[in-house]
Formats: structure tokens, sequence, C-alpha cells
């Protein structure tokens, strides 16, 4: 395992992905983007046009796909078969899909074991997701779970739509993220919460730099 590992969860838009990619640059430590391996298996899974719900079957794609994932500086790299799906699985498409890959244990299950198996590889780790710091490194070094207004985090969604060309109207954009918020929150394996022990960061109203700031802060005091 890593010697320092700093888990970044929270819900959809907190901030969790900008933030934990530029504090593991800060910390000259590998950044490992867990919704981009959750991303990569629902894209597999449209183009294969698999029942999204059928665990049995999304293990069976998962055992016959080679999925790589590669964590590097500024972000990770991923590729399904080869072929390089880095920028594809942001698409809004697999966005409004991923919840069924996220809800299926058995899945999720397979996808926590790779993400400690890469985490073997580094010395130092900053990892987001979801259940990052109370199932995936439950004895991380810091664990910190980042909230923000729901209504903060709708514009932000809609902000990083806009700035990939794709128009999208705020109330629908809203509702998207209340869902995923339910969804993460009710599914048995994995749910969206923070650890007992993590350090909850309200990121509404702060910039990137001011909460990497805080992030930076707490990783001095911890040593790591």
């Amino acid at each position: 395992m890593a010697h320092g590992v700093v888990t970044i969860d929270g819900p959809a838009a907190s901030g969790k992905s900008t933030v934990a990619r530029l504090l593991a640059e800060r910390m000259g430590a590998v950044f490992l983007d867990t919704g981009a391996m959750y991303r990569a298996v629902t894209w597999a899974a449209l183009k294969a046009g698999k029942d999204l719900t059928d665990a049995g079957g999304i293990l069976s794609l998962m055992d016959s796909t080679a999925f790589d994932f590669m964590p590097q500086a500024g972000g990770m790299r991923v590729s399904v078969n080869g072929l390089d799906v880095t920028e594809a699985i942001r698409e809004p498409e697999v966005t409004g899909q991923v919840r069924f890959i996220a809800a299926a244990g058995p899945v999720r299950n397979r996808l926590v074991a790779m993400q400690r198996a890469l985490a073997q590889t580094a010395d130092r780790i900053v990892t987001e997701g979801r259940d990052q710091g109370t199932v995936a490194f439950p004895d991380a070094d810091l664990k910190v779970f980042l909230i923000a207004d729901p209504a903060e985090r709708a514009r932000r969604r809609q902000a990083e739509l806009q700035a990939k060309g794709l128009q999208s109207c705020l109330d629908q954009v809203r509702r998207a993220v209340a869902e995923r918020d339910q969804s993460d929150e009710s599914r048995e394996v994995g749910p969206l919460k923070p650890a007992q022990d993590a350090m909850v960061v309200d990121t509404t109203g702060l910039t990137i730099d001011q909460v990497v700031d805080q992030l930076e802060q707490l990783v001095k005091e911890r040593g790591l």
C-alpha cells in the first residue's frame, strides 16, 4: 500500500475530482480518479448493448474486456481494449447511466479491488470517489469529505457541460444532481457518506485554490 493515502469523497459536483488532481500535483503524489473507472465500465457496457442492471452480465463483460487505468500527472488516462476513452467517458450519456454500475455490488467490489491494486504501485496517492474513505481505503492517512450547496453544485455541473459545448437547462441539471445524490446515498454497497474520522470541508463559495490550500494544510499537519 502507498506510504501516504489521502481519500477525497463527496457528492456529484462537489469539486472532488479537480481538487484531488491539484492536491496530488502539489504533493507529488499519484492521482487515482475512481469515477473514471466506473465511467469506463459504463461506457463499455453501453457500447456492447448490455443491461446495466445485470451485474452478472457486467462482470462477464469486464472479464472479456481489457481496461487500462493509468494514473499520471494531471489526471488518469483510460483505455478500453486499447482505445483511449479518457474523453469519451465524460459524455452526458455515460454520466446519466453510471449510477447503475455504481450501485451493482459485485461490480463495485471488483473495482474496489482494482483501486487497491493500483494503490500498491504508488508511494503516495490521492484518491477520489464516494466510498474511498469508508470502503476502499478505511485505513487512509487522511480522509476528506467535500460538500457544497446543491444549487451551487448544479451550477458547477452546468458550467462543466457548457465548457464542453453542451447546452443544458439548469433545472434539468439540478434534478440530475439530486437523483444521483439519492442513488449514491441509498445504495446498499458503498453508500455515499463521510467516514467517521473524515474531515468535512464545505466548498460552497470557495475557489478551487482555496479548497486545495485547506487540504494541503491538512496534509502537512499529518506529515504526509
